[in-house]
């Protein structure tokens, strides 16, 4: 509940600076928030991922939230079911907070659209963040959460992530599944197009792919999860060092 409500008291003071956000459900992830508090002190068992506000992308589905796609024709368009990666993330306990800006249809490197304007990089407002996923890497650069969902065909994670100092990284395609309605409704035409994270760091992001990859039905590019977890694979690593 506390880091939910931590999240939405940050953007709330941070988004007019930097366009980070187009859209917070607040009621709604405090409404989540509690009901989980109520299952931990009840002593259920929760997932790995147990109130952690996270913001998604706005060419990715939360069901019941807008997916605008950046684009004005589809200004009223609201999501029916959450993509693939948002429903793990959800299963594993984190809490959508919003979704976040992106040029339209994610074609350009920096975040600039007719709905909802430019995102500013939270060091310097007079610079880009980026793009695609330039909502996403600001967010999480200004600290409004901790991690946040992004897509990549071209640099869309790298370019912004490196230009905000965040973490970001493009898996394998298929590692992490695309559902068909996060590219309009078809399979996505696009064979270079991933999902992946915005963190941080690197620990989260092990975290957060170990929770989205994995073989899901609506994708049939996706593939299934590595044997071994993302989170193991750099403490072994470090162990190294």
């Amino acid at each position: 509940m506390a880091a939910v409500a931590a999240a939405l008291e940050r953007i709330t003071e941070r988004n007019p600076l930097y366009n980070a956000f187009v859209h917070v459900c607040s009621e709604r992830a405090l409404d989540e928030a509690r009901a989980l508090e109520r299952r931990i002190r009840a002593g259920e068992a929760v997932g790995p991922l147990a109130g952690v506000p996270f913001g998604v992308k706005d060419l990715e589905d939360v069901a019941g939230l807008p997916t605008t796609f950046g684009s004005l024709a589809f200004a009223d368009n609201v999501a029916r079911s959450d993509s693939a990666q948002v429903g793990r993330l959800r299963a594993a306990d984190a809490i959508v907070v919003g979704k976040t800006n992106t040029p339209e249809f994610g074609y350009t490197a920096f975040t600039h659209n007719r709905l909802f304007g430019t995102t500013r990089n939270p060091w310097n407002r007079e610079r880009t963040a980026g793009g695609s996923s330039g909502g996403s890497a600001a967010a999480v650069a200004a600290r409004m959460v901790p991690l946040a969902t992004a897509s990549d065909g071209g640099g869309s994670v790298r370019i912004p992530a490196c230009f905000v100092g965040a973490f970001g990284i493009k898996p394998t395609r298929g590692r992490v599944p695309i559902s068909a309605a996060d590219a309009l409704g078809m399979q996505h035409w696009i064979d270079t197009v991933c999902y992946g994270p915005i963190t941080r760091d690197v620990a989260d992001a092990a975290l957060m792919l170990d929770v989205v990859s994995g073989y899901d039905p609506r994708d049939p590019d996706s593939l299934p999860s590595p044997a071994e977890s993302y989170t193991d694979a750099i403490q072994i690593g470090r162990a190294h060092v």
